[in-house]
């Protein structure tokens, strides 16, 4: 009984605190992890820890499904080179330079659980990066890049953190055996969204008059190839995506507009729930990370996580940046309107630089650190790198999410933007 009221506690907080930020104007998610710290340092408030099962069975399939049912894809065809930059590439990079960090700056820490660091922290988040972005008025392409890299890259990083992770455990790393085992996954994950992508669309066609079976077969949907996909040890994520982005072009062929209408409202208020629902359980994480930690570590941790911040923004700048002047150099040798679309000005640029906010995902894979490696030893230094996890969690999404509105005005970015850049080339 006490934890049913626990839960309705949280609930009505998230929505009261939802209809306040979008009447202060300051993006939700900002003020839900501020509440979240709060609630948990009530005294006599039970400890609430995340399990990262439920999180990756029970919120992120459907997060993921949405987004990914919703995006343009329109404009993620001619983004696709950056896109895939950020989502891959700009992942390991960013592995690479906060593994090269922890390394020198943390004590303790061996190369092993710095890339595992790494890994945690590498991928941007689609939850956060949908929900501080909404309503800023960014131009199209710029969201679809930012969406379309937080909707990928989770599968590139947590591909990563399982190579880490295992290295901690002692298995030795081999090149060429840990990129095939990638391409492996993606490809995987990929046959078993298509697969499944069109096996609904076929059950969609018989059941379009009834309108409760089909919203309900597309709820099961995103739980059906996460676990199917994980089940046979490809990813669940690029299952997801793949499964959603087929039903999006399936959908409109085979579904009454009144079940569309009744299905987008069913989601909205799921999508609504579990966002609210995240970035308060990612407040109430804080004050208990904070009991496993030495409180003379505290601020040397903090410190380190500030420093993680910023190597990974440079990075992240840098890597778009580059990427930048890559798309203009080909729109120069090759002149088509596929290359045009493509480009982006330094406006855009800046903002997506920014927007690298970290979230759930970051936040269950560190808690997924086992206790004990394989011979029954502790897992060394779990909780250090649980409390950065936390931190930096906290520290994109309330630093640069905060700064992202006032950057957004600052430099009078809005979608007319994007129409005279695209007229000007």
């Amino acid at each position: 009984m006490e934890n049913y009221s626990i839960v309705i506690f949280i609930l009505a907080m998230m929505i009261g605190l939802s209809a306040i930020a979008d009447r202060i104007r300051l993006p939700y998610p900002i003020l839900l992890v501020t509440a979240g710290i709060a609630i948990g340092f009530i005294p006599g408030m039970p400890q609430i820890i995340i399990n990262p099962e439920i999180i990756f069975l029970i919120f992120l399939p459907p997060l993921l499904y949405d987004a990914a049912f919703n995006i343009s894809l329109h404009e993620f065809r001619n983004n696709f080179r950056m896109i895939s930059t950020l989502a891959f590439a700009l992942v390991f990079l960013t592995t690479a330079g906060i593994a090269i960090t922890a390394y020198y700056v943390i004590p303790d820490m061996t190369w092993p659980l710095a890339f595992a660091l790494g890994a945690i922290l590498s991928a941007t988040d689609a939850v956060a990066a949908m929900s501080i972005t909404k309503g800023l008025g960014l131009p199209r392409k710029t969201i679809t890049i930012l969406e379309g890299e937080s909707l990928i890259n989770d599968a590139s990083g947590l591909i990563a953190y399982r190579f880490a992770v295992a290295a901690v455990a002692g298995t030795s790393f081999v090149l060429w055996k840990a990129s095939l085992e990638f391409v492996g996954l993606i490809l995987g994950g990929c046959f078993i969204g298509v697969v499944l992508g069109r096996l609904l669309g076929i059950m969609l066609k018989r059941t379009k008059d009834n309108s409760i079976v089909s919203i309900s077969l597309t709820l099961l949907m995103p739980f059906v190839a996460y676990l199917l996909a994980e089940t046979l040890h490809v990813s669940g994520v690029i299952a997801v995506v793949t499964s959603a982005i087929m039903i999006s072009l399936i959908m409109p062929k085979t579904i009454p507009e009144q079940t569309k209408v009744q299905s987008k409202a069913i989601w909205n208020i799921i999508i609504f729930l579990l966002n609210g629902l995240i970035f308060i359980l990612i407040g109430l994480e804080f004050p208990y990370v904070i009991e496993s930690i030495d409180h003379d570590d505290i601020l040397p941790l903090i410190g380190y996580s500030f420093l993680i911040c910023l190597v990974t923004l440079i990075i992240r700048m840098g890597r778009v940046y580059l990427q930048h002047f890559d798309l203009q150099k080909n729109f120069r040798k090759k002149n088509t309107p596929r290359n045009k679309r493509a480009l982006l000005d330094w406006k855009n640029c800046l903002i997506i630089g920014w927007s690298g906010m970290r979230g759930i995902v970051s936040l269950a894979t560190a808690l997924a650190l086992p206790h004990r490696l394989n011979d029954g030893t502790p897992f060394p230094e779990r909780h250090t790198i649980i409390f950065i996890a936390v931190v930096v969690v906290l520290i994109t999404l309330v630093v640069q999410g905060m700064g992202l509105p006032v950057l957004v005005k600052a430099l009078k970015l809005h979608q007319k933007e994007e129409e005279v850049f695209n007229n000007s080339l």
